[in-house]
């Protein structure tokens, strides 16, 4: 249920609203739009509140919502949600790239990664300390090792990072290190971790789940909105399906299908939406031209030598030549690319 207010209702009449809204034992989320304040009512709602919010001053109508779904509906929040790190603002006209490797293995190679793809025009470094992985015999990352060198690259490159949390008991360590909190596939129902990210504070990317519906994908990010962190990100990474040449199949139509019913930045990432190197140029360019926010590529000095992922991950020279051919189809949607920073100043 959605209450919305006439232009011209007062603090006062709003706030009585949000008034009635807690003595029915309720809470409230407010979305300030161009011409209407929004009031979102979260929780079981009964007809009865209908009618008493209704009569209140400053009312123009009251709304039940269809949807299962509601901090992340546009219903809830009718403007685009904007993610902002340092100087860098993910959902707006600037479509960002996410770049760097899928897992951190050696300060060489997370410090000269990060240096070539910032000068091929990525604006986040990304790079994985702890790694889930299918065999428990495959590499699993650094961990806190990892997470050092990560705010070693942030400091030489001057870039903000990304990077994956597997389970609640590392949210602190994580987010101590990292500018954005990752939520991979694997644990995009792990419901605990979602709340625990959620208090953080910090920006959270939230990736579809194997074989998630959209709907799933954005019950899921309730939790994490739920608590109130407004600062979250979706990302299409492919699901799972009957086909098997490729790893997974990137579903581009949830990029258009979230940006109608979600108000939530989406990023698409090619590189485990295919698996295959020399997909995710020809993906990318297509989550870019059907309206994604951002892109998320994998990028190895030496991908054949690469300890995790090596088969989906561009080269330096690959990755610059990607980025050249994305300026004119941003330029052709009406959008721009980010431009990377001198250096990286996180926000207090």
């Amino acid at each position: 249920m959605i209450v919305v207010m006439k232009p011209s209702c007062k603090e006062s009449e709003v706030a009585e609203v949000v008034n009635t809204i807690r003595q029915a034992g309720l809470k409230e989320h407010i979305s300030q739009g161009a011409e209407h304040t929004i009031v979102g009512i979260i929780g079981r709602t009964f007809p009865e509140l209908r009618d008493s919010l209704e009569f209140l001053p400053g009312v123009e109508e009251v709304i039940l919502v269809s949807k299962p779904y509601k901090l992340s509906s546009r219903e809830f929040h009718p403007l685009d949600t904007t993610v902002q790190v340092g100087n860098v603002i993910i959902g707006s006209k600037e479509i960002v790239v996410i770049a760097g490797p899928c897992a951190v293995e050696s300060e060489e190679q997370l410090l000269s990664t990060a240096m070539a793809v910032k000068a091929a025009g990525a604006v986040i470094l990304r790079g994985g300390a702890f790694k889930p992985s299918t065999s428990p015999y495959s590499f699993r990352g650094l961990g806190e090792e990892g997470l050092k060198l990560l705010a070693l690259a942030r400091t030489e490159a001057g870039m903000p990072v990304i990077t994956e949390v597997l389970s609640e008991r590392d949210v602190e360590i994580v987010a101590k290190y990292a500018d954005i909190l990752q939520i991979g596939a694997r644990n995009m129902q792990n419901f605990v971790l979602l709340e625990e990210v959620g208090k953080t504070g910090k920006p959270i990317l939230l990736k579809r789940g194997l074989s998630a519906t959209i709907e799933e994908w954005l019950l899921a990010a309730e939790y994490i909105l739920g608590q109130g962190n407004s600062q979250l990100m979706l990302c299409e990474r492919g699901i799972r399906t009957f086909e098997t040449y490729t790893r997974n199949t990137m579903d581009i139509s949830a990029i258009p299908i979230m940006e109608k019913i979600s108000h939530l930045p989406i990023i698409a990432d090619p590189s485990h939406g295919t698996g295959k190197w020399y997909l995710v140029a020809p993906l990318a360019r297509a989550a870019l031209a059907s309206g994604a926010d951002g892109l998320l590529i994998e990028v190895h000095p030496n991908p054949d030598k690469a300890l995790k992922d090596g088969a989906q991950s561009l080269n330096f020279a690959n990755f610059e030549h990607l980025m050249s051919q994305l300026v004119p189809i941003a330029a052709a949607i009406g959008r721009t690319l980010a431009v990377p920073s001198a250096e990286f100043k996180p926000i207090k």
